[in-house]
């Protein structure tokens, strides 16, 4: 996602992008747009087709990307909730860690 808008006015548009691009750098094809701030129903619009062909050939989402997906259906709300919480369980693991490494 390209951010675009003005200060306190974000506005993201919805891109296919090579990895190793800039977050707003050159862009492969765009695929739609995201206003968090419309109301809802109207925060986000994109070429659902196009988004599943990019899923398709290897493309990997953002997070917040990921969220959209699974509220239209594109992505396995299981699977995402299962991310979120290895993602947890790790940070709890670490922070565990480095206080037991204070004792």
């Amino acid at each position: 996602m390209s951010r675009h808008g003005r200060t306190h006015k974000p506005f993201y548009r919805i891109n296919a992008v090579d990895q190793r691009t800039k977050r707003d750098g050159a862009f492969i094809e765009n695929l739609g747009w995201f206003d968090p701030l419309a109301e809802e129903g109207k925060q986000v619009s994109f070429d659902a087709e196009r988004m599943k062909h990019w899923l398709s050939v290897g493309a990997q989402p953002s997070e917040t990307m990921k969220d959209i997906l699974v509220k239209a259906g594109l992505y396995d709300a299981a699977k995402r909730k299962k991310e979120i919480q290895m993602r947890i369980d790790a940070k709890m693991k670490a922070a565990a860690g480095v206080t037991s490494a204070k004792a």
